[in-house]
């Protein structure tokens, strides 16, 4: 199987392509999110940074069995809109109740919104339109909360740790009330604390490829991943939350997981204090070896621009990775 982390600067983007003689080309092809939409992140590729949409074309992808978004971030969820048309997923892996979109309408621009707000209505109505564009396509959608597993193709078990029902409950009502009736100034409130809390609402994903574990938070941090089962958290790869910020990982977490591989989708600038030196070592200090989605600028590490960071990953723990 391979799982391919594309550079897509402070976003995320991972392509998944396991073997299965039953679809199409052979290899069942899964996208979990698909970075930013917006064009000012990929205006200097001198890292190698590429949206989600040109690498799948340039690597000459012919179909997208499952998308996922962890969540509704649009660094996360927006560089999955233009993969909609050319490769309409059969099915649409999501956090929130499948028939709530169909109850929505846009949301206006908010006058004198800063920056984040702005993306964020972005990304919620850019949600909207990913789920409606889906089910018209005839693809299917599917809420993820923790104890949901399914098994795609031979070899490959897809775990969902997180978010809990009670949490995924919670997601959906904070996110119904964004479209009641409100003044100016609580709909600002309202967005703004659903925007500092998206993080922790992340699709949590443990993947068993014939015995070989990859976990994938999301962006949920050390505190969204409290509750979980330590029973669930050992895996051979692991890709830190909330792109390697300070609040990403502790030594607990750290050393339930006790992974071989730790990747960390940090843009080459570290934006927000990402690629923290004090999270990533938490898991070198333990044997991990460290990979990027970018080329984040951190003391002793020459990461080469590429355009991808790419695992071939085996049976029984076996990781080889590389960077193209």
């Amino acid at each position: 199987m391979k799982v391919t982390f594309v550079n897509v600067g402070y976003g995320e983007a991972i392509l998944l392509e396991c073997p299965d003689p039953a679809r199409p080309g052979g290899a069942f092809v899964m996208v979990i999110d698909g970075g930013s939409g917006e064009a000012e992140e990929y205006r200097d590729r001198s890292t190698g940074r590429i949206p989600m949409a040109e690498y799948l074309a340039a690597r000459g992808l012919d179909h997208v069995d499952v998308m996922t978004a962890t969540h509704v971030h649009e660094d996360h969820l927006c560089g999955l809109m233009p993969l909609r048309d050319r490769w309409p997923p059969r099915e649409f892996w999501q956090t929130l109740p499948e028939r709530l979109h169909r109850s929505l309408s846009p949301l206006p621009p908010l006058p004198g919104a800063g920056a984040s707000q702005g993306k964020f209505l972005r990304s919620i109505n850019g949600y909207r339109l990913l789920c409606g564009q889906v089910k018209a396509s005839g693809g299917v959608l599917r809420t993820l909360s923790a104890g949901w597993e399914a098994r795609p193709c031979p070899g490959l078990t897809v775990r969902c740790l997180g978010p809990s029902p009670e949490r995924s409950a919670r997601l959906a009502g904070l996110y119904r009330g964004l479209y009641e009736p409100v003044d100016q100034e609580e709909f600002r409130r309202r967005l703004t604390a659903l925007d500092a809390a998206m993080n922790n609402f992340s699709a949590i994903l443990l993947l068993d490829y014939r015995g070989t574990r990859l976990l994938l938070p999301g962006d949920a941090n050390r505190l969204g991943c409290a509750g979980l089962d330590p029973r669930d958290l050992p895996a051979h790869l692991f890709k830190i939350g909330h792109h390697g910020q300070r609040d990403g990982a502790d030594a607990a977490l750290a050393e339930a997981i006790r992974p071989k591989a730790v990747v960390c989708c940090a843009s080459s600038d570290r934006r927000y204090q990402s690629a923290c030196p004090e999270a990533l070592r938490l898991f070198s200090q333990r044997g991990a070896e460290l990979y990027f989605s970018d080329c984040p600028r951190l003391p002793g590490l020459d990461i080469p621009p590429h355009q991808a960071l790419v695992f071939t990953v085996g049976e029984a723990g076996a990781l080889s990775a590389g960077y193209q």
